[in-house]
């Protein structure tokens, strides 16, 4: 796993997971406003919101993206009829 800044024509989407860095702590973003430079994301059930620079983007190494690709639930792999 790794941190990787924002770029400037980077963008990021609501949902995703990324690194708060004056908190230490990953965060899921609510909102991405590039005119604004700020990110609005939820930390431990609250809403806040800071500077754009403040926040990493992670990103996982190929092996990782695979590790969690192939976990799915093996109920659902019944059958087909």
């Amino acid at each position: 796993m790794k941190f990787t800044d924002i770029a400037e024509e980077g963008k990021v989407h609501p949902g995703e997971y990324v690194l708060h860095k004056p908190s230490s702590a990953i965060v899921m973003v609510g909102s991405f406003n590039r005119e604004n430079d700020l990110i609005r994301a939820f930390r431990d059930g609250h809403l806040f919101e800071d500077k754009i620079n403040n926040f990493n983007k992670i990103t996982l190494d190929k092996e990782e993206n695979k590790v969690y690709r192939d976990r799915t639930c093996k109920k659902c792999k019944g059958t087909r009829r």
